[in-house]
Order: C-alpha cells, then sequence, then structure tokens
C-alpha cells in the first residue's frame, strides 16, 4: 500500500507521469491535426489523474466512503468530450478513434493517480500500438472518397486519369457538377469514389 499512499512525492510523481502518458498519445493525435492534440490529450490525463488523487487523500484521511466514486464519475463524464471531437461530413461519421484515444488517455490518467505506474505504462503502450502500427498493417476499409475542383478541364481529367492508372486505382463512382462563372470561366467538380490498391495511401494519393 505504500505506493499508493497520497505523499507530497507521490503527487509530483503522478501529476509528472500523468503529463506523460497523456502527452504520448496528444503528440500522435496531433501531428495527425485530429480535433484534440498535445493539450487536450495531457489536460484531461492530469484532471483524471487529479480526481483520483483527491479521491484518494479523502478516503486516507476520513476512511469513509467509497476511494473509487468520483474515479466511476471521470469514466463515464469523458464521454462528453469525446462526443465533441465527433463530426458528420458528407454522411460520414469521423472522430470516432480520437474520441476512443481520449477515454483510454482518461483511463490511464486514472491508474496513475492511484499510483499503478506499470499499468499505466503499459496502456500507453497498446494504445500507442494500435493508434500507429495497426492502421498500417490492417487496412479495413480501401475504398476512398476524393472531391476535386478545377477549372482547366481537359488537362486535369487527363492528369487525373492518368495518375489512378499508374497506380491501379479503381474509380467506382463518379459524381460531376459544373459551376458557371461569368469572369473567371466554369468551375468543375468531381466526387470520386475509388478503390485503392493495398500498397497505396489515401494521404499519398491526396498529396499528389
Amino acid at each position: 500500500m505504500a505506493l499508493r499512499e497520497v505523499t507530497y512525492l507521490a503527487v509530483i510523481l503522478r501529476i509528472v507521469a500523468a503529463v506523460v502518458f497523456g502527452g504520448i498519445l496528444g503528440l500522435e493525435r496531433g501531428m495527425k491535426n485530429r480535433p484534440a492534440g498535445l493539450r487536450t490529450y495531457m489536460l484531461v490525463c492530469v484532471g483524471a489523474c487529479l480526481i483520483m488523487l483527491t479521491n484518494q487523500y479523502l478516503y486516507q484521511v476520513t476512511s469513509a466512503g467509497d476511494p473509487m466514486r468520483l474515479g466511476a464519475q471521470v469514466v463515464s463524464g469523458i464521454g462528453f468530450l469525446g462526443a465533441g471531437t465527433i463530426f458528420t461530413s458528407q454522411r460520414k461519421i469521423a472522430g470516432l478513434t480520437t474520441a476512443a484515444s481520449l477515454w483510454n488517455v482518461a483511463c490511464l490518467g486514472l491508474m496513475t493517480g492511484f499510483g499503478y505506474y506499470w499499468m499505466a505504462l503499459m496502456g500507453s503502450a497498446v494504445v500507442m500500438v494500435v493508434l500507429l502500427l495497426l492502421q498500417k498493417i490492417v487496412r479495413v476499409n480501401t475504398t476512398k472518397k476524393v472531391e476535386v475542383k478545377f477549372v482547366h478541364r481537359v488537362e486535369t481529367l487527363a492528369f487525373i486519369n492518368s495518375y489512378f492508372e499508374s497506380q491501379g486505382i479503381k474509380i467506382l463512382d463518379i459524381d460531376f457538377h459544373v459551376e458557371s462563372r461569368e469572369t473567371e470561366g466554369n468551375l468543375y467538380t468531381k466526387n470520386y469514389t475509388l478503390h485503392l490498391p493495398a500498397n497505396t495511401s489515401y494521404t499519398d494519393v491526396i498529396n499528389h
């Protein structure tokens, strides 16, 4: 029980650990320009840690009540913050991974606040493996949508078709729209539904 006693040293160590664990996951999300990044993840993890420290200290001093009561409220309450990172665009739901990882980082904060450093370290490692490695190893959805707006119709279509053909990208569906403009000529919009080969990255297609 010495590890879980709330002392000045324990408070400092646990808060620093919460900053580190939250920062590791937040850095990965921030590098991918997700709605919640480095600071959000740090704050969530530290906040959960402080809640657990407070709950544990009150139980240690008064020896009354449930030492996990406030922690349980964090687990359920973090759902509201996670919901704020989920949005719908063109009938596609995005942000679920960020919401799930926010919930995980709150749990890591609770572990850290209670003094289970090794569990928090293992949890951080597992979440990082899921976020970084599984996306490269397991390709669940190879059907993607790309919207292209252009003015020079002939040249642009020739470039797009040539690129798709060279990469082995199959066009499953096309939605075409023309907007007439008085001074700048027509603005063409094409929405492609594509099937990407296993060795082709959606990000690379967009950048190209």
